[in-house]
């Protein structure tokens, strides 16, 4: 499983458990709290009709069941009830009141029922009834059908008093199904808050996760460009611990690579001047002064040869492990590519006279080739003497591998996507099948076709740093005809 996904999931879980028990608490806080708000006006209402119909149950005429229609309290409340009030509450529609009203005497017998069933009952056992006759604050909560949670109906009682004397209670009932719409609308806005809630924190998360992360995943892509041998520079990253881990990674890969750089060298270095070195001592040992003088030129100057060969050698591994170095090109220009191919053959010309060898330059060459546009923008950003070296030694192979009297084909063109390309074509013998892959590796030479002897085998290596160095690609590959073809394309 991806960091990244682990992260989102321990966000996703953490915010889950945290809404769940908010939404929890909450939803069963709500139908308590929307009852405790009715009984709050229940007790303000019993406590008001109770100090209403006073004065006259203190007449005592409500223990005349037939006077009570003559009541005004009686005839109040029946007006009350038939009222419509086409009231709209939120989005709950309320028609007509569901209150009950009853009153008992000082005994807890009904003597008043706003719904006339119960007149004449005893009501003294009830709690609203029993408590508040005894000066104590009486509600009750009783199920009309005891299968069903939301049948309840809540009953308080108020104290009807003479001269600071409790003479009989006033309770008013409601359902608390009525309040049940208020309940459910509630629940679901919360719902679909907490729907929309959950969402946005989902994709709040998932961003926050994938923010982390992005910096690690940079990490790990530069870990593995260094596993795949690529230079690549240090990802900037924003927090301070993996800016520290990417240090120490960049300072691990260049300690790493500067051993592994030190052996290989001093390994090929070694390798390379085992050959020379052998030949000097080889000729030191057989001079003599008393040799003939034809003999000790010839022994003189293959000393000469090879100590020249071990220069030429040193040389090229300096300017390699500088260029290695560099990583960056720090100044760099618009270079043509056209001009700086006509100095790099004219540079060569006493070596391509002596084989009678001629080099063809085209711009623009297209051939088959439908993707070349106008050569005239064959211009490369860059370092123009780094280029040219790539020229030189890309020439000097075609040159020392053709034979005489042959031609070196030169094509610069730009391509349609913007990026030049420069292809050298020789007619020479071509690589062989098994030196393709290797051609780039360091101290790795063919013989010469004429001299038969071997070069440093640097040449193509500082070619493809070079290159490389320029953002572009270089490749050498056997032509469908006969010879070489090597091939740089740079980037635009």
């Amino acid at each position: 499983m991806s960091l990244n996904l682990r992260i989102f999931l321990a966000n996703f879980s953490i915010l889950g458990v945290a809404t769940y028990l908010l939404l929890n608490v909450f939803i069963s806080e709500l139908r308590p709290g929307m009852r405790q708000t009715t009984e709050d006006t229940l007790v303000d209402t019993a406590n008001l009709l109770a100090e209403v119909v006073s004065e006259e149950f203190q007449q005592g005429t409500f223990n005349q069941q037939s006077q009570l229609e003559d009541h005004s309290f009686a005839r109040s409340i029946d007006r009350f009830l038939a009222r419509s009030y086409r009231a709209k509450i939120f989005s709950v529609d309320k028609e007509s009141s569901q209150l009950r009203i009853y009153i008992t005497d000082d005994q807890g017998k009904v003597v008043y029922d706003s719904t006339g069933k119960d007149l004449g009952a005893d009501y003294s056992q009830w709690n609203d009834v029993y408590l508040t006759l005894r000066g104590q604050y009486g509600a009750r909560s009783t199920k009309l059908d005891p299968t069903n949670e939301l049948s309840t109906v809540m009953h308080v009682a108020a104290p009807i008093q003479k001269d600071g004397q409790i003479i009989g209670s006033l309770t008013v009932a409601k359902p608390n199904q009525t309040v049940q719409p208020f309940i459910d609308l509630a629940l679901l806005k919360i719902k679909t808050t907490s729907f929309w809630l959950i969402v946005i924190s989902i994709v709040i998360g998932a961003v926050f996760s994938f923010g982390l992360t992005r910096s690690i995943r940079k990490l790990v892509d530069y870990a593995d460009s260094i596993a795949n041998g690529r230079k690549v520079p240090v990802p900037k990253v924003g927090e301070v611990e993996l800016t520290k881990l990417a240090d120490a990674i960049e300072n691990m890969r260049e300690q790493l690579e500067g051993k592994a750089y030190v052996e290989n060298y001093v390994h090929g270095l070694t390798h390379e001047l085992k050959s020379p070195v052998s030949a000097i001592k080889g000729a030191a040992e057989l001079l003599s002064p008393t040799m003939k003088d034809s003999d000790f030129e010839r022994f003189q100057s293959n000393i000469l040869d090879e100590t020249d060969r071990i220069d030429v050698l040193i040389n090229r591994l300096l300017a390699l492990a500088s260029l290695e170095k560099r990583g960056t090109l720090e100044n760099t220009e618009p270079v043509s590519l056209p001009a700086l191919v006509e100095a790099v053959v004219e540079s060569k010309r006493v070596a391509l006279e002596s084989k009678d060898m001629t080099v063809d330059v085209s711009i623009d060459a297209a051939g088959d080739d439908e993707s070349v546009v106008d050569g005239d923008a064959c211009v490369v950003d860059g370092d123009a003497f780094l280029l040219s070296q790539v020229i030189d030694n890309l020439l000097q192979n075609a040159l020392e591998f053709s034979p005489q009297q042959s031609v070196i084909n030169i094509s610069i063109a730009t391509l349609s996507d913007g990026s030049s390309r420069l292809q050298i074509i020789d007619q020479g013998p071509g690589i062989p099948d098994y030196a393709l892959p290797r051609v780039f590796e360091r101290f790795y030479s063919l013989n010469r076709p004429d001299t038969h002897k071997k070069s440093t085998g640097l040449g193509l290596c500082f070619v493809k740093e070079i290159v490389e160095l320029h953002h572009g690609h270089v490749v050498l590959e056997n032509d469908s005809g006969s010879g070489c073809v090597a091939q740089v394309t740079w980037p635009k």
